[in-house]
């Protein structure tokens, strides 16, 4: 792993609220700098530019395997996992294969640092005859730290979910988390970047089920776990999940996995289905893993 590069939280919130920035009085410009350079201390050392390596057929004794596709960035490739087991794709994996009883074979092509136009490019790396079952999409934080126009990142990801499902995989996103969890930012930074990750979330929730595929609001049914724990929830990095972190993302978003591929009618709140015609779980009532 390289580790001359500093993975920074505040640096995602620093892109968000740009245009803010430059409309603001120095002093305030001065604010938001110091509160970016404090942020940036606190969060330290990142865990460097590779993602353990998960992929493998998780369950084999199951059989009959599933084929699931990890795209976007580094949350979906599992950056801040001990081990390849912990990243969030394996959990998805071996969640899905102890509920439908079938073995599942991971592929991931998400990529540390990569954003919604990387989408594309991601695809493009599976061969031609790549099937997938499923695919799950997480992207986002990326977006805002280069500043990419939420028209642009929207379009990218429309395109990514219909080349997916030309490939007849049954697609799942994961919206941008809300950046109010990097509790390492400080005050009125951390809120501009919540205002910005809110807007995009909600576009690509839009755009996916528009599109038919199914969508997990991370926001809903992660952060609060990241907000109330998070030494437990976070890296030592204090921005990427911790293995703990994507065991609590994963049991929240496989009830979309499930429902995509037609093993499970009912979803809980957080969880959206295409047209919003399945029947939902009742409010509080925890997803099961």
């Amino acid at each position: 792993m390289r580790h001359s590069r500093m993975w920074m939280g505040a640096a995602i919130v620093s892109g968000a609220v740009a245009a803010a920035v430059g409309g603001a009085t120095y002093g305030g410009r001065e604010l938001l700098h110091r509160q970016a350079d404090a942020a940036r201390a606190v969060m330290g050392k990142p865990h460097g530019e590779k993602a353990p390596k998960a992929d493998k057929v998780y369950r084999k004794r199951f059989g009959d395997p599933l084929d699931l596709v990890m795209l976007g960035d580094s949350l979906a490739a599992g950056l801040g996992a001990d081990l390849p087991g912990e990243t969030l794709g394996a959990r998805l994996a071996k969640g899905l294969a102890k509920k439908v009883k079938r073995s599942v074979r991971l592929r991931t092509v998400a990529k540390v640092g990569n954003h919604s136009e990387e989408l594309g490019r991601q695809i493009a790396r599976l061969p031609e005859d790549y099937r997938p079952d499923v695919a799950v999409i997480v992207v986002g934080g990326n977006d805002i730290t280069h500043r990419k126009p939420l028209a642009e990142s929207i379009a990218h990801l429309e395109d990514a979910i219909r080349q997916l499902q030309d490939r007849g995989a049954a697609v799942v996103v994961g919206t941008c988390p809300d950046l109010d969890m990097l509790r390492a930012v400080r005050q009125p930074l951390r809120t501009l970047g919540s205002m910005a990750s809110k807007q995009l979330a909600t576009a690509q929730r839009d755009a996916a089920l528009q599109l038919g595929a199914h969508v997990v609001v991370l926001a809903q049914v992660a952060g609060p776990f990241f907000i109330s724990h998070p030494e437990e929830m976070f890296s030592i990095d204090q921005f990427h999940p911790s293995s703990l972190g994507y065991r609590r993302t994963a049991k929240a978003m496989l009830p979309s996995l499930l429902a995509a591929l037609g093993a499970s009618e009912a979803v809980p709140d957080g969880h959206h289905t295409p047209g919003f015609h399945l029947p939902r779980l009742a409010s509080g009532e925890p997803p099961s893993a």
